[in-house]
């Protein structure tokens, strides 16, 4: 089990609005979509004050913030939207788990969208949180990315089915993306470990075993971050009240269902790696065993070799006066010839034993 420790050098009240994360030089910009099935108008640079004019209650309405580090601004744009002060407070607090909630008609997602990082077997994570209220949806993201390019494009040019669908749908497309980071992490991760297995194979110096447990630290943390997001998405799937998200339609539960069929799959890949992992912790540990047991036998038949001779040696070597080979005329030469001999005969006999 994860352990959870109290960072002492946070000091931040309840009360208090402070980002968490650490892209604290990303300035902090809003963007806008408002569209339906004849229009789509774009805003770019808004400000909180702009939101009264620029959103059309008929249309739909994309509110997309990144950079969090200016509290104020997402303070004043979630007051438009009336959102309660510790919602505001979650969406700059990045330590906080993934999870779905509804306020005062405000649908609240928090989720965490990973990555893997180029030259790095590390993982790259920010936190994005969603609001959903009747034809808006706000999205707070830590930093600028392209997690929603593809989405943009759809609406601007009016593929697929979106610019006929209601902000839930939207949602939905931005939580897709979402997933797809996942499974783009994983296959990374994936290919990291297929090159790692081929090395566990032909080196067992100890580097191998630290990348082996730093890759299946990073595994256990995409299923850690996967873990709550599918349980959200249930919530919302398997959710059978009339009273409870009311923002998504329920045409659409179908859509979020899917989505919580995509972390299952996650979930079981992750598992299926994982064992991988346990397979190459093995054959790593395998191979060391096996090497080590080459040596111990290398030396063992070397000393076998050895010992009737030194044992011939030390006869020999005694000093008493009557050791009748001592007279002997050809005595050094017969002893070298039954020590060759013995050697010669061990040899054959290991030879045929296969002991080496």
């Amino acid at each position: 089990m994860r352990k959870i420790k109290y960072k002492k050098g946070r000091k931040v009240q309840p009360s208090t609005l402070e980002y968490t994360g650490i892209h604290k030089d990303t300035p902090t910009e809003m963007q806008m979509f408002v569209y339906n099935t004849e229009e789509v108008i774009e805003f770019q640079q808004c400000e909180p004050h702009d939101l009264d004019t620029n959103i059309d209650d008929l249309k739909v309405n994309w509110i997309n913030i990144h950079g969090l580090n200016n509290h104020a601004f997402i303070e004043k744009v979630g007051a438009k939207f009336n959102a309660d002060h510790f919602i505001i407070g979650d969406i700059l607090n990045t330590t906080k788990r993934t999870r779905v909630e509804e306020y005062h008609n405000i649908l609240f997602f928090n989720v965490k969208s990973l990555l893997p990082l180029k030259s790095s077997d590390n993982i790259s994570v920010e936190q994005i949180s969603f609001l959903l209220m009747d034809n808006v949806l706000i999205s707070f993201q830590e930093k600028r990315s392209d997690f929603f390019t593809h989405i943009r494009e759809r609406i601007r040019t009016n593929s697929g089915v979106v610019r006929t669908k209601k902000a839930d749908y939207l949602l939905y497309l931005l939580l897709d993306a979402i997933i797809e980071n996942f499974y783009i992490t994983i296959e990374s991760e994936e290919n990291k470990v297929d090159d790692l297995i081929d090395l566990s194979k032909e080196n067992t110096n100890p580097e191998v075993l630290a990348l082996i447990e730093k890759h299946r630290d990073n595994f256990n943390f995409l299923k850690r971050s996967i873990i709550p997001l599918r349980d959200s998405l249930y919530s919302i799937k398997s959710i059978k009240d009339d009273n409870v998200f009311n923002d998504i339609q329920p045409e659409n539960f179908t859509f979020f269902s899917r989505l919580h069929q995509k972390c299952l799959e996650l979930l079981e890949q992750i598992d299926s790696d994982l064992i991988t992992l346990d397979s190459t912790s093995n054959y790593f540990f395998s191979a060391q065993n096996h090497k080590m047991n080459q040596v111990m036998k290398t030396l063992t038949v070397v000393s076998m070799f050895f010992l009737p001779l030194t044992f011939i040696v030390g006869v020999y070597g005694q000093n008493f006066r009557n050791l009748p080979e001592l007279e002997w005329e050809y005595g050094y030469f017969i002893i070298w010839g039954i020590m060759l001999s013995v050697v010669a005969m061990m040899f054959v006999y290991f030879k045929v034993k296969k002991w080496f």
